[in-house]
């Protein structure tokens, strides 16, 4: 039976630079063996930690030391050393109300105590945020706030500038840290990159994390944290597994020598035609019945459909047609089963997605109880 999977977030296949990995991973070996013999220690291959300050630098217009800047295998492990490093069982922390399910995941084993923040079409509510924060007291005052402040997963949305603002202002105000997961800031398609928040202020109590996942590929299993000192030596206290991947760091610097984003803005080409097939297949074929994301930038769109769907029947009707969707109810920090799924498009070839559409809108037609009409015209409303 064919597959239609957009389940899992994943990069491109076909698009894989081959070639130019090959060659990256014939110099590098042919440069570095002797420190492939060694332990890469904390921070990590000093020239793919080069290489990533100067991205982030050219991004965001600010100086980037590479000594402040740690390597991980993924972006995962610094959200879980960091979760390690700043909590303990019973503590609490804020995040948006759905967010990444790896995420909700690492703080659930932890023991953390996950309070949401509503999302809107331009990311997290901040001005709920103070309403949160005094309902919490001081006795519940969380540990930090977790924000995937651009292309958020599962939504797609971009945390407004006026909100970054003031995200930090209270923040800071109440002396509370800051962990901005941008791990898919360089997947843009359209308009101007959001500025990071650790570029909009002199607050050191920001904690920022990024990855190569996303605009190369998530098997290279690396990315990177970005902190100051004192925030940077407490999380990487906890860090006891000798650094990450050599080789596989020492071939992407050696990839990126000359810079990330002639590869990057390459690879986001064929991702844009993808997101635009989502996008436009649903408005066809489930335009009446659903509302969904058109983002600009990340890996997903996400979909609203009627509260009249019975969402294990759609799960069924969709497996039994070989259509896979992750939903709503995996982002969302309680598992609440909201009315929304997930769709991840990065390495699905374009004649599944265009195939595909179809096939989820007929399911969820078909799962539906009622035949009113949806009760909302949005996203968020």
């Amino acid at each position: 039976m064919r597959r239609f999977d957009f389940a899992v977030g994943r990069t491109n296949p076909e698009t894989f630079p081959v070639d130019r990995v090959q060659r990256a991973a014939k110099t590098a070996i042919a440069n570095e063996y002797a420190e492939l013999t060694e332990y890469p220690g904390k921070l990590g291959h000093p020239g793919l930690r080069a290489v990533m300050a100067r991205r982030e630098s050219q991004r965001e217009g600010v100086e980037v030391d590479p000594d402040a800047l740690a390597l991980m295998n993924g972006s995962m492990q610094a959200v879980t050393l960091t979760a390690e490093a700043l909590t303990r069982p019973g503590d609490t922390v804020i995040c948006e109300e759905v967010t990444y399910s790896g995420t909700i995941g690492a703080y659930r084993t932890l023991g953390i105590d996950m309070v949401g923040v509503g999302v809107d079409e331009d990311g997290m509510r901040v001005e709920l945020l103070e309403e949160t924060l005094d309902g919490l007291g001081e006795a519940r005052k969380p540990k930090f706030i977790y924000a995937l402040t651009t292309y958020q997963n599962p939504t797609g949305t971009n945390l407004s500038l006026e909100r970054r603002h003031r995200l930090i202002d209270i923040a800071r105000a109440r002396d509370i840290p800051i962990i901005e997961d941008n791990c898919y800031g360089d997947v843009h398609y359209d308009g101007d990159k959001p500025p990071a928040l650790y570029g909009l202020t002199d607050y050191e109590n920001i904690i920022y994390m990024c990855s190569l996942s996303k605009i190369l590929a998530p098997g290279m299993r690396l990315g990177y944290l970005y902190a100051k000192p004192r925030l940077l030596e407490t999380i990487l206290a906890r860090r006891h597994d000798a650094g990450g991947n050599y080789l596989a760091a020492a071939v992407v610097a050696e990839l990126y020598r000359d810079g990330v984003w002639s590869l990057t803005e390459e690879l986001n080409e064929s991702l844009k035609v993808k997101k635009n097939l989502v996008v436009d297949g649903l408005a066809d074929a489930a335009g009446d019945i659903c509302a969904s994301s058109n983002p600009s930038g990340g890996l997903f769109v996400w979909v609203r459909f009627p509260d009249d769907v019975d969402q294990a029947k759609l799960a069924r009707l969709s497996a039994e047609r070989g259509f896979f969707y992750a939903s709503g109810a995996n982002f969302h920090i309680d598992g609440e089963q909201v009315p929304y799924l997930r769709l991840a498009f990065g390495h699905v070839p374009d004649d599944d997605i265009r195939d595909g559409m179809p096939i989820l809108a007929q399911c969820l037609r078909e799962a539906r109880t009622s035949n009113e009409a949806p009760a909302f015209t949005g996203l968020f409303d």
